[in-house]
């Protein structure tokens, strides 16, 4: 029955954090037998039983209790056969969404190596826009996940393909996540390259991108700023923030904290 696989991919978390804190006593346990379920199960024929076989090892993965050999063996390669071109769509698209969440959770070794290739190959996916569309809302996890070489190399030309798309969703997430990107690369690409797209942008032809790009425009520019004098940062969570300077926290140490929020760095389209 799908109920009994959803809720036993429901308690595989939990059953691994116990092993993991008994691990004397069960040296291999989780990997003999919980990590293949979790993997196969990621190809269950039932959607709810995907579904919770992904978030089970999305929390594995965030709790950092997947060995990187399973990471590369096991993981990665189903990711690569569901999402491969002729897979079935909903398999692709339930593929493309978790490589995405699980970029920022893997080695950038792994991501460039093993995923990013793929990734490269579904941002150009003309049979399915829905996944452009998950690509072009995580574009900017993805750089940060793989830094500015591989970013400038191989996906700032992706970036501009998303960015022309044809559907304006497209090019709406974009808009939306261009502070993200543009914070991973050299400020010769951010002033040559990525300032005339993001003119193009402003200037779309549909008013929910032009709208999006307004948005974005202050915490883009703010990419320009030198981060040592602007006392601007990026928070672990992806948002642009202003640091308070030490005058600031002297002379307001009973205030409310000088941290603001600016603007998140991507936002996922529905």
């Amino acid at each position: 029955e799908p109920t009994v696989r959803t809720e036993l991919m429901e308690q595989i978390p939990p059953i691994a954090i116990f092993l993991q804190e008994s691990r004397p006593r069960f040296p291999t346990a989780f990997f003999e037998y919980l990590m293949p379920i979790v993997v196969r199960y990621l190809t269950d024929v039932n959607n709810q039983v995907r579904k919770a076989g992904q978030e089970a090892l999305l929390i594995l993965l965030e709790q950092d209790l997947v060995a990187q050999s399973d990471i590369e063996n096991k993981v990665c390669p189903i990711l690569l056969d569901l999402s491969a071109p002729d897979s079935d769509d909903e398999y692709k698209v339930e593929a493309v969404n978790i490589i995405c969440k699980m970029a920022s959770m893997l080695s950038r070794t792994t991501v460039e190596h093993m995923l990013l290739p793929r990734f490269c190959e579904l941002c150009s996916d003309g049979k399915l826009f829905q996944v452009r569309k998950i690509c072009a809302a995580n574009f900017g996890d993805i750089c940060n996940a793989v830094g500015q070489e591989a970013t400038e190399r191989l996906l700032i030309p992706k970036f501009f393909e998303l960015c022309s798309d044809s559907v304006w969703g497209m090019r709406k997430a974009c808009a939306e996540c261009f502070m993200a990107v543009s914070y991973t690369t050299s400020p010769e690409v951010r002033r040559s390259k990525l300032s005339p797209l993001f003119i193009s942008l402003i200037s779309d032809t549909c008013r929910w991108v032009r709208q999006a790009a307004f948005q974005s425009l202050g915490p883009f520019i703010s990419t320009f700023a030198n981060p040592s004098s602007a006392g601007l940062y990026i928070r672990e969570d992806g948002t642009l923030s202003i640091r308070p300077s030490m005058q600031d926290v002297n002379s307001s140490s009973c205030q409310p904290s000088n941290n603001i929020t600016l603007m998140s760095s991507s936002t996922n389209a529905t």
